[in-house]
Formats: C-alpha cells, sequence, structure tokens
C-alpha cells in the first residue's frame, strides 16, 4: 500500500499530454481541449511528433523537448508505444502518469505488455492510474486529464470508478444539479493505483468530505479493507457493487460454501469496513446529492412536515419499509403548532399544515419542529396546488432552515414542471432535495445506516475467546491425518473433534465399523440415538438414506445399519463407506435450526456465514457473511442480520436463545478460520438453539487441496504471537501482549489513574475524561497499519486490567516511518516499565522493516527526552517558536551498527 508520488496525481505543477491530437472527437484531442480549458495554472505540454500546435498551443515533438520536466503525464498513444513512454518519462523526472490506452491487460496476450509498462515505471517510483481508463479531474485544481464530455464543478466529494461510463454518468447528472467533486478518478484495470492507494490518500486530504465508489472487483482485499476502514472512521463512504452472481459459489461441497456467494462476501467486507452500500446507481446519485449538503444525522427517528396527507402515507409507509421511525409529538409542540396552524391541521405526525400552507406556515411550523430534541431529521414535503406558491414556501424553508444549520432538513416538491426552479433553488442553498417521498426517505435511511456503520465500529466488544494453543495443535492433527489418507474432507466424528477442540458445543458421538459396535455404543448412549452414515465421497448424507432418527431399540439400531448400508448402496454404488455414527438425540422440541460455517472467497479469503439452517438452507437463502476475526459486537451484529433472528427473541410462549451462545460459536469459528487455514469449507447444521443454548449436531469439513493456494484473512487477526513476559526492575513481572478492542475500558481506566501532569505531558494538553470514541479509536487498531502494546499482570485474560503501561507507533502506507506514543500509568513510573514499552515497540518496529521512528516530546518532558537519548534517539527542534522537540530514531542506522558490532 502506498501514497508515494501522490502529489504528482492530485497537486501537480506542471502535465504533459502525450498523443495529443488535432483531429476532432479523438481521445488525444478531447483530453486536450479538457487540458487547456478546466483553468490549470501550470504548464500544460501537448505531445505530437507531427504538430506543430494543439489546439493553438505550442506543442513539442517528443518527451526530450518539453521545456519544463512533468509531475504529470497523460498518455493516450497506441498500446505498443506505452511502455517505451513510460520508461522515457520517468528518466525525465515524471513521477505519476494516468494511461488512458486500452490493449495493455485486458486479455492474456496483452499481459506482458502491461508488465513492461510496470517494470519501466518501478525505477522511477513512478505512479500508473490505468490504464484503459477515462481519466482524472481535480476540478478545484483546474485538472481534467480525462475524456469526459464536460468538467464538473468544484466540490468536497471524491468519485473513484472502474467504469469510465458510471463516472461521466455521475458527471453528467451531478453537474445538472449543481453538485462539485473534489477528485474524480477512473481506475481502469487498476494495474497499479488502486482502491485502497486511493482510498489511503482520500482519508486524509483536506478538499474532501465524503466519497463516492463503483467497483467492479477488488484486487488487494487486506489492503483495501485497511484502507476503507480508516477512510470510513473520517469520511462518509458509499459504494454501489456491480456483479452480483454467485456463480462461484457453484463448485461448493457444503451449504456454507453454495450460500456465500460472491455478493454476500462483499456485503460483509463493506458492513466490516464501515462503508455504505447502495444497490442502484440511482441511489449513488442520491447519495451524491445528500452528501453534498452536509447533512450528518445523529439517530432514526424522522417528522414529517408536508401540506399533503396523501404524500405523507406516503412517506410513513417507505419509512417503515426501511426501518425507519416517526418521531412522536409532544403535547408541548402540539399546543405550540396549534397557535400557528388552522385548526384542521393533523395534530399528528407527519404535521399536516393543509393544501394551502402558505411559505410563513411552512417556516412557522418548521421553527418549532427544529426545536425538538426527540427528533433527528425533519422532511418537508410540498404539493403543488393552484392556492399557494410552491417557489415561495422554497423560500421561507430554506430561510427557516439556516436558522439552524445543523439541524437536518430534507425536501421533496412534488411535480414536474412547477417544481424543477424549486428543486434548483435547494441545490443552490446545499438543501438536499428529492423528486419523491420514498426517495426522499431512501436518503434519510442512508444516513441513519451509514451512523449505525460508524456507532459499529467503535462499540466495545465483551471479553475475547483464547484457543489453548495444545487444543489448536490437538485439531491439526486431526487435519493432518485426514490429509496424509489422501482425504479431502473430514468424517462426522473428525469434524465434531475439531469443533469440541475449538469449544463449540458438540453432541456426543461415537464412530463405528460394524453393527455390533453399532449396538454397544447404543447400549453406551441409550434411547432415542441416531445413526449416520460414515462416507469420504457422500456430501449430503439425508439425500441418499444416510441419516436414521430416532432409534429406540438394539434390535433398531441392528436393522438400521443393514437398511441404510443398502439404501446408500443404491443411491451411490461407487461410494466408499467407511463405518458409522452413532449419536445421542438431542430432543429440543422448540429448538432453532440455524448454520453456521466457514466459506473461502477468492478475494477476501475465510468468511463466516450464518442463518437459517436445516434441509432448505439454501432455498431459504437467510444468510450473513462476516470477515474474521469476530468480537462479540461484530457476532451479534452478524446475528441481527439474519431473519432468523426475530425467532431467536423468542415469540408466544417459547422463550430467547441466548444470543452470547449464538455469537460464542461465530468468533470461535473466526479463531479456527485463522488458526486452521487447512480448513477450506465447514458446515455446522444444523446447529441447534434455543433457551438452553446451543449445540451441533451435525459437523462437515473440507480441506484444502495440497496444491491450493491459501488465501489468507482480509484484515489481519490478533498477532498472538507477539505475546511475551518481561521482568523490570525489582523483579516485576508483565504480560506485554498486543491491545485488543475488548481493553477499550481498562485502557481508559488505566487514563483515569494518571495524573493531570502526566496526561498533559502525553497528550499536549489538558485531559480531563477519556471518552468513549477516543479509548475506542485506540483499542480498535488496524494491525498492519498499527501496534500498540500493553502492560498487563501475568495470566490476565483479554480484556481484564489493570493495564500499567502502553505504547503504540502509527506507520505511514509506504511503511518507511511511525509514529510513536508511550504513557505509563502514574505510579507506576520510576520502575523502567516505559524503558521496556519503548524497547518493544523499537525491536518490533525493526522487524517490521520500518526506517525510523520518531515523535513529537514537549520541551518541558525532561523524563521522555532523557529515556530518548538513552534510546538512541536524534533530537530536532520542531518548527521556530514551537515549544515541542521531534525525536527520531534511525532503525536502519541501528540494524547497521548491529551488524557491524557482530
Amino acid at each position: 500500500m502506498s501514497t508515494r508520488n501522490f502529489d504528482a496525481l492530485f497537486a501537480p505543477r506542471a502535465i504533459a499530454l502525450i498523443g495529443a491530437s488535432n483531429r476532432p472527437h479523438s481521445v488525444g484531442n478531447v483530453i486536450a481541449r479538457n487540458l487547456f480549458s478546466a483553468g490549470f495554472k501550470g504548464p500544460v505540454m501537448p505531445v505530437n511528433p507531427h504538430e506543430t500546435a494543439i489546439e493553438g498551443r505550442q506543442n513539442f515533438r517528443s518527451i526530450a523537448a518539453l521545456p519544463v520536466v512533468p509531475d504529470l503525464a497523460v498518455i493516450a498513444t497506441p498500446a505498443q508505444s506505452v511502455p517505451g513512454i513510460v520508461g522515457e518519462l520517468g528518466a525525465r523526472g515524471c513521477r505519476a502518469a494516468v494511461v488512458i490506452t486500452a490493449g495493455l491487460g485486458e486479455t492474456a496476450a496483452d499481459r506482458p505488455l502491461r508488465q513492461a509498462m510496470l517494470d519501466a515505471a518501478r525505477p522511477h517510483l513512478m505512479r500508473i492510474v490505468g490504464p484503459n481508463c477515462l481519466g482524472l479531474i481535480s476540478p478545484p485544481l483546474g485538472i481534467n486529464a480525462s475524456f469526459a464530455h464536460l468538467t464538473p464543478r468544484a466540490g468536497d466529494i471524491a468519485l473513484l470508478s472502474q467504469s469510465g461510463a458510471i463516472a461521466t454518468a455521475v458527471i453528467d447528472w451531478a453537474h445538472e444539479r449543481g453538485i462539485g467533486f473534489s477528485h474524480v478518478v477512473s481506475l481502469g484495470d487498476m494495474c497499479d493505483a488502486d482502491f485502497g492507494d486511493m482510498l489511503d490518500y482520500l482519508s486524509t486530504d483536506r478538499a474532501t468530505r465524503s466519497i463516492l465508489l463503483y467497483v467492479e472487483n477488488v484486487t488487494f482485499a487486506k489492503k483495501f479493507m485497511s484502507a476503507a476502514r480508516i477512510a470510513a472512521r473520517s469520511k462518509p463512504v458509499l459504494v454501489i457493487k456491480a456483479g452480483r452472481s454467485a456463480a462461484g459459489a457453484k463448485a461448493a461441497l457444503s451449504h456454507t460454501g453454495a450460500l456465500a456467494g460472491s455478493d454476500a462476501v462483499y456485503d460483509g467486507a463493506f458492513r466490516r469496513a464501515g462503508v455504505l452500500r447502495v444497490r442502484e446507481l440511482e441511489e449513488l446519485f442520491e447519495a451524491a446529492a445528500t452528501l453534498a449538503t452536509g447533512i450528518r444525522i445523529t439517530g432514526d427517528r424522522l417528522t414529517i412536515l408536508t401540506n399533503g396527507g396523501g404524500a405523507g402515507v406516503l412517506a410513513v409507509d417507505a419509512l417503515e419499509a426501511r426501518g425507519g421511525r416517526l418521531a412522536p409529538l409532544s403535547d408541548a409542540e402540539r399546543a405550540e403548532l396549534g397557535e400557528v396552524l388552522p385548526g384542521t391541521w393533523s395534530r399528528a405526525n407527519p404535521v399536516d399544515i393543509i393544501g394551502d400552507a402558505t411559505g410563513a406556515r411552512y417556516a412557522a411550523a418548521l421553527d418549532i419542529l427544529m426545536r425538538d430534541k426527540s427528533s433527528d431529521a425533519i422532511l418537508v414535503i410540498n404539493c403543488p396546488t393552484a392556492v399557494a406558491d410552491g417557489m415561495d414556501a422554497a423560500r421561507a424553508v430554506a430561510k427557516a432552515a439556516k436558522t439552524r444549520p445543523r439541524f437536518p432538513v430534507l425536501t421533496n416538491w412534488l411535480g414536474g414542471t412547477a417544481a424543477a426552479p424549486v428543486r434548483s433553488f435547494f441545490a443552490a442553498e446545499r438543501i438536499a432535495t428529492y423528486d419523491s417521498p420514498d426517495k426522499a426517505v431512501r436518503a434519510f435511511t442512508h444516513l441513519v445506516d451509514y451512523r449505525r456503520n460508524q456507532e459499529l465500529l467503535m462499540e466495545t466488544p465483551s471479553a475475547g475467546v483464547a484457543i489453548e494453543p495444545a487444543k489448536v495443535e490437538a485439531a491439526r492433527a486431526v487435519t493432518a491425518g485426514a490429509a496424509r489418507e489422501g482425504r479431502g474432507t473430514l468424517s462426522e466424528w473428525e469434524a465434531k473433534r475439531v469443533l469440541s477442540l475449538f469449544g463449540i458445543p458438540t453432541v456426543e458421538t461415537v464412530l463405528v465399523a460394524s453393527p455390533e459396535e453399532a449396538v454397544e455404543a447404543f447400549a453406551a448412549i441409550g434411547a432415542p440415538a441416531a445413526l449416520k452414515i460414515v462416507s469420504p465421497d457422500i456430501t449430503h448424507k439425508s439425500d441418499v438414506g444416510g441419516v436414521k432418527l430416532n432409534i429406540g431399540s438394539a434390535g433398531e439400531m441392528r436393522q438400521a445399519v443393514s437398511d441404510m448400508t443398502r439404501a446408500v448402496k443404491a443411491a451411490m454404488p461407487d461410494a466408499v463407506i467407511t463405518g458409522f455414527t452413532v449419536q445421542k438425540m438431542v430432543v429440543r422440541r422448540e429448538a432453532i435450526e440455524l448454520i453456521a460455517g466457514l466459506a473461502t472467497d477468492a478475494t477476501f479469503g475465510p468468511v463466516v456465514l450464518f442463518g437459517q439452517g436445516g434441509k432448505a438452507a439454501e432455498i431459504v437463502g437467510d444468510r450473513a457473511i462476516g470477515l474474521p476475526p469476530l468480537n462479540s459486537v461484530l457476532a451479534r451484529e452478524m446475528i441481527n442480520g439474519t431473519k432468523v433472528s426475530r425467532l431467536l427473541a423468542g415469540y408466544r410462549d417459547v422463550p430467547p436463545v441466548p444470543l452470547d451462545a449464538v455469537a460464542d460459536v461465530l468468533i470461535r469459528l473466526a479463531e479456527l478460520a485463522v488458526l486452521l487455514p487447512e480448513v477450506a469449507e465447514l458446515d455446522i447444521n444444523p446447529l441447534l438453539a434455543d433457551a438452553e443454548g446451543v449445540v451441533a449436531l451435525d459437523a462437515r469439513v473440507s480441506l484444502r487441496a495440497k496444491d491450493a493456494k491459501a488465501v489468507g484473512p482480509a484484515i489481519r487477526p490478533y498477532p498472538r504471537e507477539l505475546e511475551r513476559e518481561i521482568t523490570i526492575r525489582d523483579a516485576e513481572r508483565f504480560l506485554l501482549r498486543p491491545i485488543r478492542p475488548e481493553d477499550e475500558t481498562a485502557l481508559a481506566d488505566m487514563v483515569a489513574q494518571c495524573t493531570d501532569h502526566d496526561l498533559r505531558l502525553r497528550f499536549m494538553g489538558p485531559m480531563k475524561v477519556f471518552p468513549h470514541q477516543t479509548a475506542a479509536r485506540f483499542s480498535q487498531i488496524d494491525y498492519d497499519r498499527e501496534m500498540a502494546f500493553v502492560a498487563v499482570a501475568p495470566g490476565s485474560g483479554y480484556g481484564e486490567g489493570p493495564i500499567f503501561g502502553v505504547v503504540r507507533i502509527v506507520a505511514d502506507p509506504e511503511n518507511e516511518a511511525a509514529e510513536f506514543a508511550v504513557l505509563v500509568r502514574s505510579d507506576m513510573k520510576g520502575h523502567g516499565l516505559g524503558y521496556a514499552l519503548m524497547n518493544a515497540i523499537l525491536a518490533y518496529g525493526e522487524k517490521r522493516g520500518l526506517s525510523r521512528i520518531y515523535g513529537e516530546v514537549l520541551r518541558e518532558n525532561a523524563t521522555m527526552l532523557k529515556m530518548a537519548r538513552d534510546l538512541g534517539f536524534h533530537m530536532a527542534h520542531s518548527e521556530p517558536g514551537s515549544d515541542t522537540t521531534r525525536v527520531t530514531v534511525d532503525l536502519q542506522a541501528a540494524r547497521r551498527a548491529a551488524k557491524a558490532a557482530s
């Protein structure tokens, strides 16, 4: 992941167009006209070996003839010429190129040409956007390096699109509505710069307040997830994903694999990143309009103000269908509204102010409703009538809304010709407007969903799960034994053994090889019992007569073995029968059948699936997908995302299922996916759930083929291998481990036990409280980008305190430099814990391959400055007048010195 040289893309000092043309309507001509007319302040230098001038501007016959080194080059020449041009530009010092040209990798025959282009760029660290793209547009800087049909207005929305056609459609739609963009980037084939890189840059771009994505596929899932999670924490990110086919699941061996289609996995990935997904292009347009207004909401309660009762009812229907809530009207509000509205007003929400409502009536009602703390937003609807002026009402609403600029107001002026000028007016006033109640409500629920995504990112999970290493090794021995025998699947008995080792409740199961052994097992287990076939060739046992339930006697068991053998051989003559399993029938009459398991996605790696189980699991299709690792918050969110969750909540005289028990299974499955990467698919179907808890009745595990390359988790799991015990002065021992989301409360407690003076030195300002959002952000880290070690008592469980000290680094996208911060609980200072923490993070940074680690230290913090000197940091004063000192340690120099000393 890298944003290296992105300043050359988004803030170039000079631009060259290679392949400029005077031929009307050619790509080279359209790009030239766009570059010349967009308002770029620096030189734009067209290059064409045959022309003297391009569109009246001086042309240069070669790259060598350019009078100024371009930071950015736009290449629109035949594919065969591109690698040479890239190499020549790089040699001249050009740092970025937008390659418009197609034919550089779309087919297998083109791939050597694409690789040649990348090889030409690599020695110069030159960045490539494209190839096969529309181009790049940055309206605030007057850059239109594209062949789009127009230059969009300047604004604060960034658009990233794999499709040039979609990008131009969004530009055209936004232009008509007065919506502007900070950047529009057509990524094309993404041979170099991709979504992850762009999101990394835009997350800190001050010109961008929100980001829209049109995604066809993600190339590097881990990079994308890291960047998307960071971006979504700082600004709204919305995505539309094309291609919802589940064709990739056709070859799946399990129900889980079949249910975990590609689109469902993308859905889970977007939710995990905090990105809001919309389903249709029109929704993306609407989202752009909503974001352009800067609206943010704090809840899901909507007030509807309308001059037409029917339109209000339509809005209520749409709100209920999308899970929103009507805000209640208090008695005080009714009294206030009654003083300014006609006696026939609705006296309820929707607030119907009658068809002859004037602008003054709208304004008076809106002023009262905006003061109501039980409402999170107001939708103002206007139906055209012959007795009232719609534009007058619009002006009044806009004026009233400006008195409380932070209160979210959405508008819907119904109609065609008469409403069009009003919508243009609202767009100019940056007031969200839509042409139907349904679209307005949909926009509101987009905002609600986005807020929920953000809250989910900040929720504190309960204590985490730790699987004992010995049990992991025992499970690995089971899978290794099957692999040695050349089997691609575990037997049911083996599968349940693995689940049991990972702490997932399973029904007692005995493996038998003959009718006599089956009878013996039945005698030990008791009635009623179940008999199931064991065969590496049979995927779904019940489909071939391989399951017999409710066996009540030894004679029935003996007969069941005989009948099952005949039935299976008749259905699958070539199937190898290796035995049977006998298990106690679990009789839970009110239990709900669930499915839980693992599948492997080609892009995002292992995924966890949950939904309604039983024989009809694939037909019902009730599912939620999560990316490991999971915690209690994420697992509960998965459960709540399914229809079967309503049954789990209890109904009539059926008591609710303890959801913590269900969530625990999902968390442990996620751990299994991380710790046993040889598992390709896993099914627990059914997983019975009732008031007593959960139990796995049947399980199936498919192993990855020996020659199959394992796709690792898209989100780096907790690095347990970094845990270690340390001893400081006075023989005090601590467990030093990476921080976990569950540590939020203990971290806040540690901060609360620090003195005001120590907190001011750490945070460079007064810190009276450590708010939830800050504590959540510091404890929920991306281990790919950050690392934080906490010092706790040996033997402490995950999420258990107290925390005695913490040290962290945050690395840049290039993994070259990282900033550190350290805090030791005030009563622990002077014991050497700070030195131990700093040595641990420096050793980690060196092992990670960082070049340097730095930090800003207040000059009055003599203790920290002394420790930095002792650890080999160099001091440099910050800007003149600053009260801080920058301390930096060169890890590469330290490595060289250590190597020389050895």
